[in-house]
């Protein structure tokens, strides 16, 4: 749908157990979220650490109704709930599966499996630290591998052995990095796993977490993850706004195939018949830039302003949906012409800071207190 309200389009809606920044996932028939409770619900009066919980949930993508529930008290002391960390809480990493087993990443409190039905599997921590700006990035699946960015907890890119939970390989000198990891599998036919850390774009192998190659990237600490198309990764980053292009496949130190002086802090881009659609964090403006050249070909203030943006842009058939974290949603043309469909008023009073999943012509869409499908009934 491009437009709804709390009396069209909505197929159902869900009260979560608590609030969170991850995006739900599907598989099969089911609908798979993180949240967490216990503490860190108001800033003013966050309560006590021991209680925080993170929660691993199940939901029925028919109807909406819980399957499961299964709780991670957290591993403490965590960081605290004030300032950048109470903009996004404690779940804000996104599950992933390979069909069979559901993986999640919560940060010092470690790296999870279970079953599809909620039944834990294993646990392994990647590290202790932690940062005024919290965890946040998501794990990638490879094969028999679950690899997650650890920039916080350890400094370092770990894979884990996805039946066991042991540690397979693991590469330190990721610095101040928000931002999951992703695959690109160039011409060689060797896939690597990319992933941008401050000031320089990173490639492994993926199999042996070799170093295969690495290339100037964003000058700042970053958050948003790498986009890949066919065999070029694009990194977009940095408070200023920066980005670039570079082909995969390379050896050693490489150079980007162009560089572009506009960018995203914190949310990640879509990319669409030769072209790059996202949003600034802050200012309320989205972008459109030629892909082969990194040429913008606009830059436009969302109407009526948009307040912060967190949640990632999401294409869905020929539209990029931009989610603000209280001022609604934004449907805009995936086209380099500028053109807003529709700005659909926020559903409740809650922060919505995570991306929404798009599956069977309807949205999947969280905020702090509901679960929406949207689409047509």
């Amino acid at each position: 749908p491009t437009k709804w309200d709390e009396s069209s389009n909505i197929v159902w809606k869900q009260k979560l157990p608590g609030p969170g920044s991850s995006s739900p996932i599907v598989v099969g028939n089911k609908i798979y979220l993180t949240c967490y409770s216990g503490y860190g619900l108001d800033e003013r009066n966050p309560g006590d650490q021991s209680a925080l919980v993170r929660q691993v949930l199940a939901f029925d993508l028919k109807t909406g109704k819980p399957e499961w529930d299964v709780p991670f008290p957290a591993s403490l002391p965590e960081q605290d709930f004030r300032g950048f960390q109470a903009l996004h809480g404690y779940a804000s990493t996104t599950p992933a599966s390979d069909g069979n087993s559901l993986y999640v990443f919560l940060g010092k409190s470690g790296v999870h499996a279970l079953t599809l039905d909620g039944k834990p599997v294993w646990s392994h921590s990647v590290g202790g630290g932690k940062d005024g700006w919290g965890s946040a990035t998501s794990p990638l699946l490879y094969k028999n591998l679950v690899i997650v960015n650890a920039s916080v907890e350890c400094g370092a890119l770990v894979a884990l052995d996805k039946v066991t939970g042991k540690e397979v390989w693991a590469k330190t000198g990721v610095r101040k990095s928000w931002s999951s990891p992703v695959l690109v599998t160039p011409a060689s036919g060797k896939t690597e796993v990319v992933i941008s850390s401050q000031s320089e774009i990173l490639a492994y192998d993926a199999g042996s977490g070799k170093l295969v190659w690495r290339c100037s990237g964003v000058r700042d600490y970053v958050c948003p993850t790498v986009l890949v198309h066919g065999d070029v990764v694009y990194a977009i980053g940095a408070r200023a706004g920066m980005g670039m292009a570079v082909k995969s496949g390379g050896e050693g130190t490489v150079k980007p195939l162009w560089e572009m002086g506009k960018g995203s802090n914190v949310s990640s881009p879509v990319f669409y018949k030769d072209h790059l659609y996202w949003a600034h964090e802050s200012r309320g403006i989205v972008y459109c830039a030629n892909a082969q050249t990194g040429k913008i070909d606009y830059e436009e203030r969302l109407q009526p302003t948009a307040d912060r943006i967190y949640a990632s842009a999401v294409l869905a058939g020929d539209k990029v949906y931009y989610v603000s974290r209280n001022r609604g949603v934004y449907v805009v043309a995936a086209d380099p012409q500028f053109n807003l469909l529709a700005h659909n008023e926020p559903l409740d009073k809650s922060v919505f800071n995570a991306s929404p999943a798009v599956v069977d012509g309807k949205l999947l869409l969280r905020s702090n207190e509901y679960l929406y499908c949207l689409g047509s009934k």
